[in-house]
Order: structure tokens, then C-alpha cells, then sequence
């Protein structure tokens, strides 16, 4: 139920649906004041930009970044998503913010004042404080430098093209696109220091020019080495002892070590490898990162409305707009495509808070560390910086809340023409549910398992690839023979995978 603000109108921060820059420079300071005073958030400095339908589109096609290098793959997304919007077919976000320093939050002009409202809560302060506080985002990305990096990106493949031709770039980006998902060091603790990168790739170029000497290329081969004809590299059997094999960080394995590779193309393969290291926190924290976002917009809109500022019809639009974005089709119906980590991630932080205010026995049994303790923004707080998606489920997913989403596990095993439902609402089957749920977003267990096993440097030069299935799913043949044929074109030698 909406309550009544005994504030009078006059108060309102806005009365208008149309925007302006001074309504929107109002609200944002009233927003920054509940975050700051009651919510006590912490986060980068905010930079708001208001841009087009086309604009965001535009961003949409480049993986959300404001500055990326120019591919073909972008343009293509740009005209489909451009043609589906058009045609109402699909919409578009209300917002885009970006994890750098100062954090950028893209707003739509053809937005109403009460979604520029939203928008700036949910992005400019949710997201911005959980970039700024997650555990995964401080020791992943460095939000000072991305922006630098990316404008470097940029301007190095515009030389690549205009040196060595767009065909070879295009080429080159192709190949490492399709293994990009195979790009990442999961386990390195080093922080990116992505103008360290630059600044090493443009000290690297000057010392090779320096050293040059082609008096080097007729040197005599030591026995048993084998010069390669196109880089004039040595390779020998005791480089195998440096490979450290087996390998799952593909693109870095060919970007250090295949044989045909110039210095241009590698650099090509380390800034594709370093921006996809910037998304990986992102993919293991969205259901947390749209749930913090979800309950700081909703704490601050009503709490802007309690105070008299906004008026009963902007919370009604507010409420509206979020009750959409929250949907949660049944796992009958024909648009069922998965769980929304938007409705999980705020059904979960509003489980906290009634946990810490109204809780019940059953509460005091599976959280006794913060069961009414009528603290819930610090236990969130704490939450948003020390967990990930699967094991803020593990950790805090109740049997209150698989009660009201209704959920429940069901084996589908090959082996049988038939279902078993085999995870119900009993103490055994919450843990059950609990702990399946958490599988899901737990990326081990989704991603392919793919390694280089072996590779044989002196003789033909054979890449040897391990494919490690789970619940015995064998690679898709066409995609894996187009993905193979990439990965060839990068070592230059004939490549092969194996199912284990």
C-alpha cells in the first residue's frame, strides 16, 4: 500500500513528467543524502551523462562500454537490436553505468523524471557501491584505469588496421572472440594495472626497434632446435618445462607461446584477454550486484516519498516500473527462460532485512548470526563485500523464501523416459534446494572445461586439447570444429580435442 505524504506539494523535487537539468541536479543531491545518511553507502565518484535512444543502442552493441575498438560483431548487434527496438520487439534498458573511476551512469533522455529518479538510485549509487566494495571487483579490476585502456585498445587497432590491413585485424579479433571465454586467469591474485600494460607494450616496441639487427637472422641452429621460418624463433624440447601443461587459460597460452604469432597480433590477444579479465567478477555476481541495486532504488524512492519529495503518482510510475522488472514467469509458462536474478537478488535482501526485524523460530534455527538483530543494512553491507553469487545463496537463501518463490528440484535423467521431482519443502529439501541453486551460478559448473594438454614444440607441432565433460555432454561438433579452426589459425599448426 502507497502511504500518504502529510508533506505539501510544494516540497515535491520535481512536478513535471518532462525532465531538465536542474530537477535532475535536485533529485540526485536528495537521493545522495538518504544513500550517504541511512544508508551509509561508499562509492566512486559519480559522473551522470544523458544520452539517446541510438546512443544507448550504440552501447548496448560495444558490451556496455562507453570507448571499445571497432569489429564488425558490434555493428551487427547494433542493426539487430536497433531493428527489434524499432519494431517493438524488445526495449531498452532505462540505464547503463560503467565500473570505472569515476563511475559513469548513462541515463535516457526519453526517460520521465520519476525513471531518471530510479535510474540514479539504482545505478548511480546500487551498482556504484557494490563495484566499489565487492571482494571479486577490488581484486579484479582497477576501476582508475579502464577508461585509459580502453582509449589505448582503440587507437592500437586503428594503427593495426592502417599498418597490416583491416582484413588481418578482422581476422585475428574473429579468433580470439570465439575463445574470449577462455581468456581468463581464475586463480592469479594481481590486480590489473591496465596503464602498466600500455605503458609496457609502447616501451617493449621501443627497445625491439633499438635491438634490432638482421646479422642475427643468419646465425647456425643448435642441434636439435628448429628455427621457425616466419619468426625466426628457436624453439627447442626444453621449452616444454616453461609451458606449464596442462594449460586452461587458452588465448594466453597462444599469445605467449605460438609460433607464427607476430608481436602486433599477440598485443592484439592480451587487450582481448585483458577486458574479458575486467567482466569476469560481473559474471559471477549479478544476481548479487541487481540485488543491491534493486534494494537501494527501492529504499531510497520510499524513502523519498515518506519525506514528502516525490508525490503519489511518481510512486505509483516507480512501482510500476519495478514490479516489471521483477517478473518472474513459472517455470510452466512458454516465457519461462530461467530464474530472474533481478526478482532473486531482491527477494533475497528483503528475506535479510525481515530476518533481522521480524524473525520467526525457524529464522532463529538457520541464521543465528544476525536473526533479529534489527541491523539489516550492515548485514547486507557486509554481504555486498565479502560474497558471490553462489555462496551468498548457500549462505543466506531461507526456507521462508523457497517457500514464497515456490521452488523445487527436479532429476532429468537421460537413462529414463521420465522426471523425478526429488528436492520438496522439508528440511532436507531446502538444504537440497539450496545447495542445486547455488550450482547454478557457480561458473565451474557451467562453463566448458576445455585445456591444452599437450603440444609438441620440436616435432609437427601438434596442439593436443582435453575436453573434460560434465554429466558425460559432448561439444556441440559444428561449433567446435569453427572454434578449432580459430585456435589453428593462431598457433598455425594443426589442433586437435579430446573428450575425457
Amino acid at each position: 500500500m502507497v502511504k500518504t505524504s502529510n508533506k505539501a506539494k510544494t516540497d515535491l523535487l520535481f512536478t513535471d513528467d518532462d525532465w531538465n537539468f536542474d530537477s535532475i541536479n535536485v533529485t540526485f543531491e536528495a537521493i545522495k543524502q538518504i544513500a550517504d545518511e541511512e544508508l551509509g553507502l561508499s562509492y566512486y565518484p559519480i559522473q551522470i551523462e544523458v544520452i539517446t535512444a541510438e546512443q544507448m543502442l550504440d552501447c548496448y552493441s560495444s558490451v556496455g562500454m562507453p570507448l571499445m575498438y571497432n569489429h564488425w560483431s558490434f555493428g551487427k548487434k547494433f542493426i539487430y537490436n536497433s531493428e527489434n527496438y524499432r519494431k517493438g520487439r524488445s526495449g531498452l534498458a532505462y540505464e547503463i553505468v560503467i565500473n570505472s573511476s569515476p563511475c559513469i551512469c548513462y541515463i535516457m533522455e526519453e526517460n520521465s523524471m520519476t525513471m531518471q529518479t530510479l535510474v540514479m538510485a539504482h545505478a548511480a549509487f546500487g551498482h556504484n557501491h557494490f563495484f566499489y566494495n565487492n571482494h571479486l571487483f577490488k581484486q579484479w579490476t582497477n576501476a582508475d584505469m579502464i577508461l585509459d585502456y580502453l582509449h589505448f585498445a582503440k587507437k592500437y587497432i586503428q594503427q593495426c588496421e592502417e599498418l597490416y590491413g583491416t582484413n588481418e585485424v578482422t581476422l585475428t579479433l574473429d579468433a580470439a572472440h570465439s575463445i574470449q571465454n577462455k581468456s581468463v586467469n581464475y586463480y592469479s591474485r594481481d590486480k590489473r594495472d591496465l596503464k602498466f600494460e600500455a605503458d609496457k607494450l609502447h616501451a617493449r616496441q621501443l627497445y625491439e626497434e633499438k635491438k634490432f639487427n638482421p646479422i642475427w637472422s643468419t646465425l647456425p641452429v643448435k642441434p636439435g632446435d628448429k628455427k621457425d621460418v616466419e619468426t625466426n624463433d628457436i624453439v627447442g624440447e626444453d621449452s616444454l618445462e616453461n609451458l606449464f601443461l596442462p594449460q586452461e587459460n587458452i588465448m594466453y597460452f597462444l599469445e605467449k607461446h605460438s609460433p607464427i604469432l607476430p608481436e602486433w597480433k599477440r598485443e592484439i590477444l592480451h587487450i582481448v584477454r585483458n577486458i574479458a579479465q575486467y567482466f569476469y567478477p560481473q559474471q559471477q555476481t549479478q544476481l548479487m550486484n541487481e540485488g543491491c541495486a534493486c534494494y537501494c532504488h527501492y529504499y531510497i524512492l520510499n524513502r523519498l516519498f515518506d519525506k514528502g519529495l516525490i508525490s503519489e503518482g511518481n510512486m505509483l510510475e516507480f512501482l510500476t516500473s519495478h514490479t516489471n522488472v521483477l517478473t518472474q514467469p513459472d517455470f510452466d509458462s512458454p516465457y519461462y527462460s530461467g530464474l530472474n536474478p533481478y526478482k532473486m537478488g531482491f527477494s533475497m535482501m528483503m528475506d535479510i532485512e525481515r530476518i533481522c526485524n521480524e524473525p520467526t523460530e525457524e529464522d532463529y534455527q538457520w541464521f543465528p548470526d544476525f536473526a533479529g538483530n534489527k541491523d539489516p543494512i550492515n548485514v547486507l553491507k557486509d554481504a555486498w563485500v565479502n560474497y558471490r553469487d553462489e555462496s551468498f545463496v548457500l549462505q543466506f537463501l531461507s526456507p521462508h523464501l523457497i517457500r514464497e518463490l515456490k521452488l523445487f528440484a527436479i532429476n532429468d535423467n537421460k537413462a529414463n523416459n521420465f522426471q523425478t521431482v526429488f528436492a520438496i519443502h522439508n528440511e532436507q529439501g531446502y538444504r537440497e534446494i539450496r545447495q542445486l541453486l547455488a550450482e547454478q551460478y557457480t561458473l565451474s559448473k557451467s562453463d566448458v572445461n576445455i585445456q591444452i594438454a599437450k603440444v609438441d614444440l620440436a616435432g609437427d607441432r601438434k596442439l593436443t586439447l582435453h575436453h573434460f565433460m560434465q554429466n558425460d555432454i559432448k561439444l556441440d561438433d559444428t561449433s567446435a570444429k569453427k572454434v578449432l579452426k580459430n585456435i589453428e589459425y593462431l598457433w598455425g599448426y594443426e589442433v586437435e580435442i579430446i573428450d575425457v
